[in-house]
């Protein structure tokens, strides 16, 4: 496991997370040639303590880890850190996809990679809260005031979302989507607009969206059979609800 200076040079942090050591060498080496302060962990249990230490932008996580694999990795770094995370995968299945996203995970990539491709949509992703929907929230709530939707309101500031005056955690993707879809709450978004609102580049399959859809429900405590803040509008995509 390698070492990184206290404080980063330049850049964002990012953890490379694989028991494939060589693959682990290539990724860091592409991410630091983008300035990228990297560590590197081989397992799940010395990966959550350097994510403790270190306090990372990014994670790159690889599915199959010996002991604790990156399922459980993900959803323990999600109980105290919102990095973005990239699941690697050496299976390309709708189910693995579905529960490496479930569990807090932003984006996946499967094995064999492109390292290029992955540093490309890893910019992308970093770029997502200064771009696209920061815009657009920056516009919908230029006074500052948030946005309330019946027991739901929305701070952007703050970056925060309560529920009832209840505290609601949310991962950094997961806000980007609600701040889409309230940020013009009369409009319905299609998968595509909301794929390109929140994920800017992305160019796989449209189903990472509901799956987010269904994450965020979850912790709003929205039903999905009737929903209140998150609705679907069958055969075009999702809108806001009054609450």
């Amino acid at each position: 496991m390698q070492k990184t200076p206290a404080v980063p040079i330049g850049g964002h942090r990012a953890l490379v997370v694989d028991d494939e050591v060589p693959l682990a060498r290539v990724v860091a080496s592409y991410l630091e040639r983008e300035n990228f302060e990297v560590s590197i962990a081989h397992n799940g249990v010395d990966a959550l303590a350097r994510a403790r230490e270190t306090d990372p932008d990014l994670v790159v996580l690889d599915l199959a880890l010996p002991g604790i694999d990156g399922l459980e990795v993900c959803r323990a770094l999600r109980t105290f850190s919102d990095a973005y995370v990239v699941m690697l995968t050496a299976r390309d299945t709708e189910v693995d996809t579905v529960v490496g996203l479930s569990v807090g995970a932003d984006d996946y990539v499967t094995k064999p990679f492109s390292p290029r491709e992955l540093v490309a949509r890893i910019r992308a992703m970093l770029r997502r809260p200064r771009a696209t929907v920061a815009q657009q929230i920056a516009a919908a709530g230029a006074e500052a005031k948030p946005r309330v939707f019946g027991a739901l309101s929305i701070h952007d500031a703050s970056r925060e979302v309560f529920v009832h005056g209840e505290p609601v955690t949310l991962t950094r993707t997961e806000f980007d989507l609600l701040g889409a879809l309230s940020s013009r709450p009369a409009v319905v978004f299609s998968r595509r607009q909301l794929l390109e609102a929140v994920w800017n580049d992305w160019i796989g399959n449209e189903h990472l969206v509901d799956v987010h859809v269904a994450h965020l429900r979850r912790k709003l405590g929205d039903n999905p059979s009737d929903p209140r803040f998150v609705i679907t509008v069958r055969g075009v995509g999702y809108r806001m609800g009054g609450g």
